[in-house]
């Protein structure tokens, strides 16, 4: 399809007919159009086919969520839901009091922790069909919308998988929506509904005060800039700051670890992060769908029916120009990616109801259903262990869902070649998170005790009592050998192997047995403490 022929035009099935925001009245932001006279009409939402596209969607999550194993963020947020807090070194609480309810209603199981993910999945879904509707998408549309967002690459892969990014792409969607309405309809009474999606996002993720950040400035660049005069929009801040509050407050109690985290990122991965932003930004939602959203921008900054939404086509651009500088990773942008998809989806339809429509939506659906293969095969756990290889290069997160329980049992050898006198007094540490969360999680039924490590909040978990001055069995990198200056005695006693030829991070990885701390825990554990 070319931009020509799915250009700017009216929209169909009875949602034509949107006024033009303008600036809008200086008063209280409840009607901020120029034209608050002119009907105001959406196209209805075709909630059958609708519900059938995301009852597959959540089917298909849940038939392949416990065909892998555990993701190692998977392990860390099951850990942290165990010692639920206001916030952690790397995250707010929200994410790992959703793990901790998951496993609660619906089972301490893979499948049951991955409902929560599936039932944001599917959410992400129809809040993006509500954004393709907001801006005059009809029924078609909207279809069309929930179906390229569900076989996008990146909404597959954060919602097989419990992650941050899984909720983070559902607020994001969601505050865009919000905003949309208070866009289009002038209502400022809309703005407590968005602080409240942001302060509830900042509990999940920070990088919901981006979205906000580049909405605002966007706003306040092309227009409507009335609804920024509004004493509701005042009011959603104050809503959005007093849900955001109780982590800032714990952030500012721990000495802001999060500006830690986020330089260890920047610094470690900025090069690359910036190098891959453009290219990503081709692949994250399908190669295929790029048309789509490229029309869906080129209408949200020159078509008169959705001219009051013109702020997002600003955005999308500013927002990349800030993750670039920042050197942040290229998924950040994905969400806005997704409402510009969301805007192309009229035209695209459109486009598919013209001149040779049988072949125009055969084209159409063979681009939809050869992306939703690709991109199943990329990011889904479809393809046997043997055959990760290719899929890995380009989502290396499919990796980090094998060689847990064979860590566990590795780690069982070791320790049973510490004397059985000398237990009480040994130490378990691991060097990261997700070695720790693997033997939390399997080490039990092997006989291990609780791990330690001085990765990110597992630091906050610590240290071992002084009076663990026996032996220490180290789970490690097989390239981090220096961690064990900080220990006497050390020699590798047996390396990780997780069956699979699986080339992830922990294959390969030593397990070290040492016969002591060089130092007490408690002077030892700042030196061991890194949270990137």
């Amino acid at each position: 399809m070319s931009l020509s022929d799915v250009g700017a035009g009216s929209a169909d099935d009875g949602s034509a007919g949107f006024g033009s925001a303008g600036d809008g009245s200086a008063g209280d932001g409840t009607r901020l159009s120029r034209e608050p006279d002119r009907p105001l009409r959406l196209a209805p939402t075709p909630w059958r086919p609708l519900l059938g596209v995301l009852a597959l969607y959540a089917g298909v999550l849940t038939l392949l969520s416990a065909r892998y194993g555990y993701h190692r963020d998977e392990l860390y947020f099951l850990a942290a839901g165990r010692r639920l807090a206001w916030g952690y070194v790397d995250q707010p609480p929200l994410t790992p009091l959703l793990a901790r309810a998951s496993t609660t209603l619906f089972g301490d199981s893979l499948v049951g922790l991955r409902v929560c993910a599936t039932l944001a999945a599917v959410a992400t879904a129809l809040v993006v069909a509500l954004v393709a509707r907001e801006l005059g998408g009809g029924r078609g549309a909207q279809l069309l919308a929930a179906t390229l967002t569900a076989v996008g690459a990146q909404a597959l892969a954060v919602g097989h998988m419990v992650s941050t990014a899984t909720f983070d792409l559902l607020v994001w969607v969601g505050v865009s929506l919000l905003v949309l309405r208070v866009l289009r309809t002038g209502d400022g009474r809309w703005w407590l509904a968005v602080g409240a999606a942001v302060g509830i996002g900042v509990q999940n993720k920070y990088l919901v005060v981006l979205l906000a950040a580049v909405l605002l400035a966007a706003i306040g660049w092309v227009g409507p800039r009335g609804v920024l005069r509004s004493r509701w929009f005042v009011g959603g801040c104050l809503v959005a700051g007093a849900l955001a509050a109780p982590n800032v407050v714990w952030q500012a109690a721990h000495d802001w670890p999060q500006f830690t985290v986020a330089r260890g990122i920047s610094e470690d991965d900025g090069a690359e992060n910036r190098t891959l932003l453009v290219p990503q930004q081709l692949i994250y939602l399908a190669p295929l769908f790029v048309p789509v959203w490229l029309v869906g921008w080129r209408r949200l900054w020159r078509a008169a029916e959705v001219r009051w939404a013109r702020a997002f086509a600003v955005a999308y651009p500013l927002l990349c120009a800030v993750v670039l500088a920042a050197g942040g990773k290229g998924y950040y942008t994905v969400p806005l990616l997704v409402v510009l998809l969301a805007a192309g989806c009229e035209p695209t339809a459109r486009w598919a109801r013209g001149g040779r429509a049988r072949s125009r939506r055969a084209l159409l659906a063979g681009a939809v259903g050869l992306s939703a293969v690709l991109n199943a095969v990329i990011t889904l756990p479809v393809l046997p262990p043997s055959a990760l290889a290719v899929p890995m290069a380009l989502d290396p997160e499919q990796g980090e869902q094998f060689g847990w329980p064979e860590l566990a049992d590795a780690t069982r050898d070791g320790w049973l070649r510490i004397p059985s006198a000398e237990r009480d007094r040994a130490v378990l540490f691991a060097g990261n998170y997700g070695e720790a969360g693997a033997l939390e999680r399997y080490g039990p039924a092997r006989g291990l005790p609780t791990p330690y490590s001085g990765h990110m909040s597992y630091a906050d978990w610590g240290p071992p009592p002084d009076s663990a001055n026996g032996p220490v069995l180290l789970v490690r990198l097989a390239d981090a050998s220096a961690i064990e200056r900080h220990f006497t005695g050390c020699r590798t006693v047996t390396h990780v192997d997780n069956g699979h030829a699986v080339d992830n991070e922990e294959q390969g990885a030593s397990i070290v047995l040492c016969t002591g701390p060089a130092r007490p825990w408690s002077a030892l554990w700042p030196s061991l403490r890194h949270a990137y």
